[in-house]
């Protein structure tokens, strides 16, 4: 463990220089992915080097204990030394909780895919609701959102939208966001006033950085077409569209809500990219199955995670039996209560797989 803690603390340093240096300033691309990771490891370095002083003031103590015999002294001596070892344990767990968190990627930017289940027009204006929920939420968090593809409907909501979510913590706050969420309620479509059930699913995925998942553009097709936008002033009399396929996965990716082709296809290209990180994550979980023990359900995304009880104000997270009265205000964006029982949840249940 020391020589672990050591090795940080050697990497933090190095970044320090690093980030100092002309050729890496000048390097836009590498100098920002090399302050994220000094950024990543400045919390653990310094608790590690609150743990060096404790373990020093540890061993200063031990040492007069050995040279002095005064009663009183040691008396005190030995309280202080508990108090030590308390805070040196208090401060070591800290440690392993801030690296774990840096391991699972909790301060990454996401993009979330929001897509109409079964329910028809209710459905989409559900998805159009999930949508706003998160939104409003990330402005609570001064989070920034960026539309990145939508397929509005008639009613204002939407057959799939994708947009992405930077900001300190949004991953840590809405990884468990993915799959399927119902909502349970009279429709606007309803005229006799019968309850119906409608579902959307959410997938919530990493957004990976270019050096970390390397495309080959020969497996990439690329093509363009003319945008389906509204008529009038904003018909689209080019062909800004774009459409990629990944020929080795099949995986198609299509984005049209920028008038600009090279925006679309950036676009396309940071959904692409994030699908393709997601489908490798979700193989490694099948692969090594003993994972799933400390996961919030199962991780599929066909699995109902929360519904959404209009007639009696309730919103229920199956996954960890969490019932909350609050609907309002939750799909008004207020997702903190929710967001911190998932949280500890997934925190006991890493405990309770570290001690099996």
């Amino acid at each position: 463990m020391q020589e672990k803690y050591l090795s940080l603390e050697k990497r933090y340093r190095e970044l320090e220089e690093l980030l100092a240096d002309p050729q890496v300033i000048s390097d836009s691309g590498r100098y920002s992915r090399l302050a994220k990771e000094l950024s990543d490891l400045s919390r653990p370095v310094s608790l590690i080097r609150q743990y060096k002083k404790v373990t020093q003031d540890i061993e200063d103590l031990e040492s007069l204990l050995k040279e002095k015999h005064e009663h009183d002294f040691v008396v005190l001596a030995k309280k202080e030394l508990e108090n030590l070892n308390k805070l040196k344990t208090e401060i070591e767990n800290n440690i392993e909780s801030a690296l774990e968190e840096k391991e699972e990627e909790t301060d990454r930017d996401i993009i979330l895919e929001i897509r109409a289940g079964t329910g028809g027009q209710e459905a989409s204006i559900f998805a159009a609701d999930l949508y706003r929920m998160y939104t409003k939420y990330a402005a609570r968090k001064n989070w920034t959102v960026e539309v990145m593809d939508s397929h509005p409907t008639e009613l204002a909501g939407f057959k799939e939208i994708i947009f992405s979510i930077k900001g300190k913590g949004a991953y840590k706050r809405l990884q468990f966001e993915s799959g399927v969420h119902r909502v349970q309620r009279v429709p606007q479509t309803e005229a006799g006033g019968r309850i119906h059930t409608s579902t959307a699913t959410v997938a919530v995925m990493v957004e990976p950085e270019e050096v970390e998942l390397h495309i080959d553009p020969n497996d990439l097709k690329i093509e363009t077409y003319r945008s389906s936008g509204p008529g009038g002033q904003h018909m689209q009399k080019s062909d800004s569209a774009v459409r990629i396929t990944h020929k080795p996965t099949g995986m198609v990716v299509a984005c049209q809500d920028e008038r600009s082709q090279l925006k679309n296809k950036n676009k396309a290209l940071r959904i692409l990219r994030a699908r393709l990180l997601d489908q490798r994550q979700q193989e490694e979980l099948q692969r090594y199955a003993q994972l799933r023990k400390s996961q919030i359900g199962s991780g599929d995304r066909s699995e109902k995670i929360r519904t959404y009880n209009f007639p009696d104000r309730r919103v229920t997270d199956h996954r960890i039996n969490f019932t909350t009265h609050r609907l309002e205000a939750i799909l008004d964006g207020d997702l903190d209560e929710l967001s911190d029982a998932l949280i500890k949840a997934a925190d006991e249940k890493r405990k309770q797989a570290k001690a099996k």
